[in-house]
């Protein structure tokens, strides 16, 4: 028996028991520990073998409580549990299933209630957390790259994968029904003609391609998060205006009873102090969080508040090279209620849950595409940032590859293998793929229909 699992199962059940619960079901402790079924359940048999837990009951009525005398060393987060596999969908805690039955009561039921700035003017940087302090930094633990490389290395890496996971999963929360494979080859092509669902996908696309761009060189600021809401929206609403501005048209959300205010000067207000703490946030995923459920919250923009605060999200996960939070798997029904909870109840404890849950897989989906890159090119590593450079004067500029690397004072004498890997790279390059060379879809197409001149 694994001697973390243990700890982890005695704590969860010693802080159930301090809450107030002395004897709890296996449900219970697989909600406050996150793990699976099955794992969960041999521990319990193991630790009633070893004399730390007792039983009581038979079948759903079972119970279990600490033995005498039985503790454990320390309090234990329930994120690093190596041994626990990462559930098919989201275990919810105490709190969120508590949270789920208040939403469960019906809509005309429920008292209506509008923006509570005091959920963010009482949130103190490093000393309030909106997600349990123990699972925010296991997690930064678990998803950041151990090598010190520069801002928005990791997403760089695993951009061409980012762009089609949270172009998909992003756009799929707004009811977009496009398949990931559709999308796929919606980017290969590159246009959406008059088809508002695949302009919101490629928007998605463009926003991804300025934040891996900006993020390092701007940081989280006012205007990147109003750029990314432009970028974002772009085509989408019917006044051009709206882009990136705070609204001043009033907004409903359907299905709840919460009214966000309608003062521009309050929105305005409230998105740079959302802003400023979450820059003072010192633990990546707390200050993503934060992110994500104020922004939300606060809805400071016409329209498309939601997938501003997804993308948002990942700006702090970029600055400390984190892997991106892609809300891989995460269904409609089970969004929405964590969104409704923080709108209604400025309950945060479904949506913690829910991001802890897709964190994980978005972390073990990047891990595997970064394994799959191989060691990098120590050649390629070594000309990076003048290949760029030398590209978008082939593209954008139209000048021939031997006039690029002469304006770069590359020769062959003084870059070796420069040239060769130049064409080779111009022979790949694809209306897909160019965001690498930061280079517009349409500088590239246009390129490509005139022949590839290099």
């Amino acid at each position: 028996m694994s001697k973390v699992i243990a700890e982890v199962i005695l704590d969860a059940i010693r802080r159930l028991a301090e809450a107030g619960q002395p004897e709890v079901s296996s449900a219970q402790v697989i909600a406050a520990t996150g793990g699976s079924s099955a794992t969960v359940r041999r521990h319990l048999d193991a630790l009633l073998d070893s004399g730390k837990l007792t039983r009581s009951g038979q079948a759903r009525a079972t119970r279990y409580r600490l033995a005498a005398g039985a503790s454990t060393a320390q309090p234990v987060a329930p994120a690093p549990l190596t041994e626990v596999e990462t559930p098919s969908q989201p275990v919810w805690s105490a709190a969120a299933i508590d949270l789920r039955k208040k939403l469960d009561v019906p809509l005309a039921a429920r008292d209506p209630v509008t923006y509570q700035r005091e959920f963010v003017d009482n949130y103190v940087p490093n000393d309030s957390w909106l997600m349990p302090r123990e699972l925010a930094e296991a997690l930064y633990r678990a998803g950041s790259m151990k090598e010190q490389l520069p801002a928005g290395t990791y997403a760089r890496k695993v951009l061409e994968q980012l762009l089609i996971d949270l172009s998909w999963s992003s756009s799929r929360l707004e009811g977009n029904p496009y398949t990931m494979l559709a999308t796929e080859e919606l980017f290969k092509r590159g246009t959406a003609d008059d088809d508002a669902n695949a302009v919101m996908l490629l928007n998605h696309k463009a926003a991804i391609e300025f934040l891996v761009d900006a993020v390092p060189l701007q940081g989280l600021s006012t205007s990147l998060v109003r750029n990314l809401h432009a970028v974002l929206m772009q085509d989408l609403l019917a006044d051009t205006d709206g882009l990136g501005a705070i609204r001043r048209k009033v907004v409903n959300i359907s299905d709840t009873v919460y009214v966000p205010t309608q003062v521009p000067a309050i929105l305005e207000e409230m998105l740079e102090i959302i802003l400023n703490k979450a820059r003072y946030i010192k633990n990546p995923i707390e200050a993503a969080f934060f992110l994500w459920v104020n922004l939300a919250y606060l809805q400071p923009f016409e329209d498309g508040n939601k997938r501003t605060s997804r993308l948002a999200a990942n700006i702090p996960l970029m600055l400390y090279n984190c892997a991106p939070l892609s809300f891989l798997d995460v269904e409609p029904h089970d969004y929405a209620r964590a969104m409704l909870g923080v709108y209604e109840f400025r309950d945060t404890s479904l949506a913690a849950d829910l991001f802890a849950w897709t964190y994980r897989r978005s972390m073990k989906r990047y891990v595997v595409v970064m394994e799959s890159m191989g060691k990098p090119d120590a050649l390629r590593l070594r000309y990076r940032e003048r290949l760029t450079d030398a590209i978008v004067l082939v593209v954008a500029n139209r000048k021939s590859a031997q006039a690029a690397q002469a304006e770069l004072g590359l020769s062959e004498s003084t870059a070796p293998g420069f040239h060769a890997m130049l064409l080779d790279e111009l022979k790949k390059l694809e209306v897909f793929n160019c965001a690498r060379y930061r280079l517009a879809p349409n500088t590239v197409q246009a390129w490509l229909d005139a022949g590839r001149p290099h």
